[in-house]
């Protein structure tokens, strides 16, 4: 991160994710908000050959896995015909065997042994998957299915996350489509909190049915600290931001972090103003009807339609004394097209 960046995030941001080498960076956010959440990255299921060391972004290191048996791939999966696995659209990236225990060993000791004394909060643990996403097609040695590699990785994460929490650091995996499989999220995040990447949809234009979106709305409430992205183009003022951001608050009471990118989008530095905004403690309950949802603050009023028919808008009555991010009286009442959010803050 560059200085001025590094300023920015520390100002506007509550939680960052960097590379584990840029301790300078965690080092000096914490010096100017101490309340940051400063986590660094580490892939649960990949190691990088093309990263030059000594710091890795792999628990296990290209070169470690490739010690332990050169010929024996003892770390690395392999296919039936006993070739590495590269992942797809990925170069360089390596699937590891996640389900043997001496590799599971090996990424939480190392792990551990780099985060003690360090000036990170913990780490974010990426690709905790659930479907295949990088071209590994089971059957593969020891690994007949996804499934099996699921199960191994929460072994892994369980691992990780008593490991480091004996250490007072934390493990915030990316919780890959835990909607699909009850019990997932809460498992997984309850070692200091959960990443979902894909928060209300895929892409900018592939956005999730009402039923879908509905079924990922307790995961802003917890456990630890919820790590929210919604999908854009890039440009902080696409609507999803304020989608995301409006859901965030009504179903997570703004606890977490909320973030809004374009596709593996993440160094720039993405704001828009109600990201600043403080709407305080619920007024009322989370009210809503027909998949369109409302809730009133000590400090504002945020709502959202999670209708996918745009024929589906929504009328919604706005408490009195708000105003919008330009500082105007907020209407009456707003028509909320499909898939879309609004937040008003309280008139000062």
């Amino acid at each position: 991160m560059l200085p001025g960046q590094v300023a920015f995030a520390a100002a506007h941001y509550r939680v960052a994710i960097l590379q584990p080498w840029e301790t300078d960076a965690a080092e000096q956010l914490k010096q100017l908000n101490p309340d940051m959440t400063v986590l660094c990255y580490k892939c649960l299921s990949s190691t990088r050959s093309y990263e030059p060391g000594p710091v890795y972004s792999s628990g296990v290191s290209f070169e470690e896995a490739d010690a332990v048996d050169p010929d024996g791939d003892t770390w690395f999966a392999t296919r039936l015909d006993g070739s590495r696995i590269e992942w797809e659209r990925y170069a360089g990236h390596w699937q590891m065997r996640v389900w043997d225990p001496a590799y599971q060993r090996r990424w939480v000791e190392n792990v551990v042994e780099e985060l003690k004394g360090s000036p990170f909060d913990g780490i974010m643990a990426d690709n905790d998957v659930f479907d295949d996403y990088y071209g590994i097609r089971p059957p593969i040695t020891d690994a007949p299915d996804m499934a099996a590699l699921r199960l191994a990785l929460g072994g892994l994460v369980r691992l990780a996350g008593d490991a480091l929490n004996a250490i007072g650091k934390l493990l915030v995996p990316n919780i890959a489509e835990s909607r699909r499989e009850p019990g997932r999220w809460a498992e997984h995040a309850a070692y200091g909190g959960g990443f979902e990447e894909v928060w209300l949809g895929y892409s900018p234009v592939d956005l999730f049915d009402p039923v879908t979106a509905e079924a990922q709305l307790s995961q802003a409430a917890g456990p630890g600290i919820s790590i929210l992205r919604v999908p854009t183009d890039g440009d902080d003022a696409h609507p999803n931001f304020s989608y995301g951001l409006s859901a965030f608050w009504i179903f997570g009471d703004g606890r977490g972090a909320y973030s809004a990118t374009a596709h593996d989008d993440y160094s720039r530095l993405q704001y828009a103003p109600e990201l600043d905004w403080q709407l305080g403690s619920p007024r009322t309950a989370v009210k809503g009807r027909n998949h369109a949802w409302w809730r009133e603050f000590e400090g504002g009023f945020a709502a959202v339609n999670f209708n996918s028919d745009g024929r589906r808008r929504r009328r919604v009555r706005v408490p009195r004394g708000m105003v919008d991010v330009d500082g105007r009286p907020a209407p009456a009442w707003i028509v909320l097209p499909a898939q879309r959010g609004v937040m008003f803050r309280r008139a000062r």
